[in-house]
């Protein structure tokens, strides 16, 4: 199970910043992973003014998008908002949650952004790299970007761009339905990404994984409390 990382307790923006420069070139852009029988959702809320993270993990069953497993966990806020450096308050939460888990799951769909983002790592790269577990970025809006118009039918998506780099996709999971904002998270390509979140999307805009976490953090599921 994964464990606490070093930087896990970092609390500047500025040396943030400057990891995140690091991180950035340790993502790996292709597939990194051999037959998936597990997907795990990915999501972090906050509670009390901002001052608890509750981050829950919901591994689903591939074949069949049933949950297998699934954790809910709170802990105090340990790191400042700053916009695009999220990633330093979620992590490490998620990180307790992942290793409350009695299994491991074989791919990661968090809530938020993989390489849609000023510096391409995001809280999926982010997440990914210190997991290493293979991540994918799905977010309801985009944060950052640019992209053509998209057809309406199920499956159709455009590449997002930054500068002319091609950083994500925007993808209608469902025929004529706002679509959805998919990325790179670490040890995944773009297509594989967008090919699996339509895969754990038959009936909804958001993919089941997303669904489930987002019922658990409703408490639909007993927390753990640490």
């Amino acid at each position: 199970m994964p464990h606490k990382h070093h930087f896990n307790q970092m609390k500047n923006p500025e040396s943030a910043f400057a990891l995140q420069e690091k991180l950035r070139h340790q993502v790996i852009r292709e597939d990194d992973f051999g037959p998936l029988e597990t997907v795990a959702g990915v999501d972090v809320g906050f509670e009390d003014k901002d001052q608890i993270a509750c981050a829950v993990v919901a591994v689903l069953r591939l074949s069949d998008l049933k949950v297998q497993e699934s954790v809910a966990i709170r802990l105090p806020v340990t790191f400042p908002y700053v916009p695009g450096l999220l990633a330093f308050r979620e992590v490490p939460i998620v990180m307790e949650a992942l290793a409350s888990l009695k299994t491991r799951p074989g791919l990661l769909i968090c809530d938020g952004n993989g390489t849609i983002h000023p510096r391409r790592c995001g809280f999926a790269c982010h997440l990914g790299i210190v997991s290493g577990l293979p991540s994918i970025g799905v977010a309801k809006t985009p944060f950052i970007g640019e992209f053509q118009p998209l057809a309406d039918d199920r499956g159709a998506w455009q590449p997002i761009t930054d500068g002319g780099e091609v950083i994500g996709a925007a993808l209608r999971t469902q025929t004529k339905v706002k679509p959805i904002f998919v990325s790179i998270g670490h040890r995944i390509s773009l297509q594989s990404a967008i090919d699996l979140v339509l895969q754990c999307a038959p009936a909804y805009r958001l993919p089941e994984t997303t669904r489930q976490a987002d019922q658990l953090s409703k408490g639909n599921a007993q927390p753990v409390i640490l």
